[in-house]
């Protein structure tokens, strides 16, 4: 029987090993012009999916620009994606993974990876898919993550900027506590933080591994985008959202928690007590 085709070769594992989980770092993928990531297909997943996995507004906005700030685009999905190109949009399907061909197609990629991956954060848990289509010059604006993520340039270029995770200049304790208690992605931007920042150069076959909560933003290129990001919790992952929430309930009776520890530490101790507090119904 014929093996599968990698995705990623023996140098971007390798680059990936080197990094992985707590630096940036870009590699190589061979995933090309996959047909369930055509303008079209992604169109018709598009319109397939819940409301709540579809995410769209206008793109010509500033770095500093608020999830709740960023104008619609007046069109529906499936016209967002397909007129992309010149509307001016930027567009993102979320749990992709919803769909079977979809998820197999996710579970292969990660599925490569797993072999660096679990010996260091242990198992991957919550697999996702996300796929971003923007049009030209487009900015997705400063924000960070919870998830151990990997994103796959396919068509297009982009430039992420991205910064070290778990540093107070670039996103407060507080930003972190209250992303974790249920608060927006959004970090305020500052001009002070240009050129401190890990810039990735993504043309199509190019990847970056972007680490937990690394704050970052992106900016398109001239031509429209489509990119691919392929996403994991960890147990690790799971402990430090939990001992950011913690933290907020410590402050919030007076007060000033450490700051959760990077990996391969770990704040057990708050992890567990917020899990109680939660299965006691203390919180939400």
């Amino acid at each position: 029987m014929d093996r599968p085709v990698a995705h990623f070769d023996d140098d971007a594992r390798t680059a990936f090993a080197a990094a992985y989980p707590n630096q940036v770092t870009t590699f190589s993928h061979g995933l090309g012009e996959h047909p369930l990531l055509t303008l079209e297909a992604l169109a018709t997943l598009g319109e397939a999916l819940p409301d709540s996995s579809v995410e769209y507004n206008r793109s010509d906005l500033p770095v500093g620009t608020l999830p709740d700030e960023a104008p619609k685009n007046g069109l529906t999905i499936g016209d967002t994606i397909r007129t992309i190109a010149a509307n001016q949009s930027w567009c993102v399907l979320k749990n992709i993974e919803q769909m079977p061909a979809y998820d197999a197609l996710l579970r292969d990629l990660l599925g490569e990876l797993r072999e660096v991956v679990q010996p260091r954060t242990g198992e991957m848990l919550t697999l996702q898919g996300f796929v971003f289509v923007s049009s030209p010059n487009s900015v997705t604006p400063y924000h960070f993550d919870p998830e151990h993520n990997i994103l796959l340039q396919l068509q297009g270029s982009k430039t992420m900027h991205a910064f070290p995770a778990g540093d107070l200049r670039f996103a407060s304790q507080e930003q972190h506590e209250r992303y974790h208690t249920g608060s927006h992605r959004g970090l305020p931007w500052d001009e002070s933080f240009a050129g401190q920042e890990y810039v990735a150069d993504l043309p199509p076959g190019r990847a970056v591994l972007m680490p937990v909560m690394a704050p970052h933003f992106v900016r398109v290129g001239p031509n429209p985008s489509i990119s691919l990001s392929i996403t994991w919790r960890s147990e690790w992952s799971y402990r430090e959202s939990e001992a950011h929430a913690f933290n907020s309930l410590l402050r919030r009776i007076g007060l000033s928690p450490a700051m959760p520890p990077r990996w391969p530490d770990s704040s057990a101790a708050k992890a567990y007590a917020w899990r109680a507090a939660r299965k006691a119904g203390l919180v939400r």
